[in-house]
């Protein structure tokens, strides 16, 4: 089938829940992608800050297709090996004493929610603990719970009655979430370290050591929520290694697997507690698929990969190198394009108007994009990126920007 035929096929085929550009891709190298009509594209968007190493690495595809060969699934009857590497590695590089693995982050998100909440009843013995702080502006998943966790309305509207009782706060306000930590109900505080699909809204300094010493001084469980950030995306293999503070719980999930569905939750041994069988009892938190030796050893190829190569420090100055072309386009085209945001491959400008017309058009050019939050053009390009891939989806942007488009 064609390109138009197979977007007839799809028009006709899928719950019509999003809003795909009209474009079927079929292949891809490093950061470029091709689609079913032959038309090239500079990969900007890497599956939403998903395939860090980009498309079809030689040596990633190597250890996928060997384990397609080995053993793909087993169930956690068993362990596997691949399974067992894969935990290894994240608490090798990480905080992390304990991992759980899943399939994606919303599942991750699920699971950091299920621990807290089970570590304040069964561990803590305070089952009064309950309610979750989340922030405004938000994103965590689309489950039930983690829509309700979600700090933007807009992901809310229409599935009540949801998950609860949810706070929200201020992103940065230290003095709002210390007014509703020193509550007693409070189960657990959820955040990013990076707002992404809010906005690419970085933390504030010092406010996750604010939060870590408030969590510390009341006994609540501090989630990070590094599914966009861990995995080397901000130049750390986890983001808030840049502020020098560790949280209780970290959810994982894109960059880990390369683009093998995976998700893990990692905690310190206190709180992996909360999802500690206990004897007699029923298996608190489950996944079948979960863990399964596919998809670790996706995951442990990325870590192989991401050290061998010397990714991280490639991330950080890549990431430097676009932070500034970007706030380059800040200055070449006042009131178009009001602020540059982010950190390592990471990164965003916030348009004055319609980001969309700005996505659109860039794609019409020949560069993929997404939008973050209401008004952000987002940049999450593989790991792999090079300056003058750079300055080439740079240079389309500022042709779309001295356009007028989305203005």
């Amino acid at each position: 089938m064609n390109q138009p035929e197979l977007l007839a096929a799809a028009d006709k085929a899928f719950i019509k829940n999003y809003r795909q550009q009209p474009i079927v891709l079929q292949r891809g190298a490093g950061c470029e992608v091709w689609d079913t009509a032959g038309t090239r594209y500079l990969d900007m968007t890497a599956g939403i800050a998903v395939c860090g190493l980009g498309h079809c690495h030689p040596t990633f595809t190597q250890r996928v297709s060997e384990q397609l060969g080995t053993l793909v699934h087993v169930s956690n009857l068993y362990f596997n090996e691949q399974q067992i590497l894969a935990a290894k590695a994240i608490t090798d590089r990480s905080f992390a004493d304990r991992v759980f693995f899943c399939n994606s982050g919303a599942e991750a998100n699920e699971g950091a929610l299920k621990l807290a909440r089970r570590y304040q009843a069964i561990v803590n013995n305070a089952p009064e603990r309950t309610t979750i702080i989340s922030t405004h502006g938000s994103f965590h998943g689309r489950s039930v719970a983690t829509v309700s966790i979600t700090g933007q309305p807009k992901y809310r509207e229409g599935f009540g009655p949801l998950f609860g009782p949810i706070e929200f706060v201020t992103y940065g306000d230290l003095a709002a979430a210390a007014k509703l930590i020193e509550t007693k109900t409070i189960c657990a505080m959820i955040l990013e370290p990076i707002q992404a699909e809010g906005g690419i809204v970085v933390a504030p300094p010092g406010y996750l050591a604010g939060l870590r010493e408030l969590c510390d001084r009341t006994g609540t469980i501090l989630i990070f929520d590094e599914v966009q950030t861990g995995m080397g995306r901000t130049g750390t293999w986890f983001g808030h290694e840049h502020d020098q503070v560790t949280p209780d719980v970290m959810t994982l999930a894109k960059g880990l697997g390369g683009g093998i569905p995976i998700g893990a939750v990692a905690a310190s041994e206190k709180a992996a507690a909360g999802l500690a069988a206990q004897a007699g009892g029923a298996v608190p938190h489950a996944s079948t698929f979960g863990g399964n030796p596919l998809a670790c050893a996706a995951a442990n190829a990325v870590f192989d990969i991401i050290e061998r190569e010397g990714l991280l420090a490639k991330v950080a100055s890549a990431g430097t190198y676009l932070g500034e072309k970007l706030e380059g386009l800040v200055r070449q085209f006042p009131g178009h394009v009001t602020e540059a945001r982010g950190r390592g491959l990471l990164r965003g400008v916030a348009v004055s108007g319609a980001p969309a017309q700005v996505v659109a058009r860039g794609r019409e050019l020949g560069m993929l994009l997404s939008i973050a939050g209401d008004k952000v053009v987002r940049f999450a390009p593989p790991y792999i990126v090079s300056n003058a891939q750079i300055d080439e989806g740079i240079a389309i942007l500022a042709r779309v920007l001295s356009e007028g488009v989305g203005k």
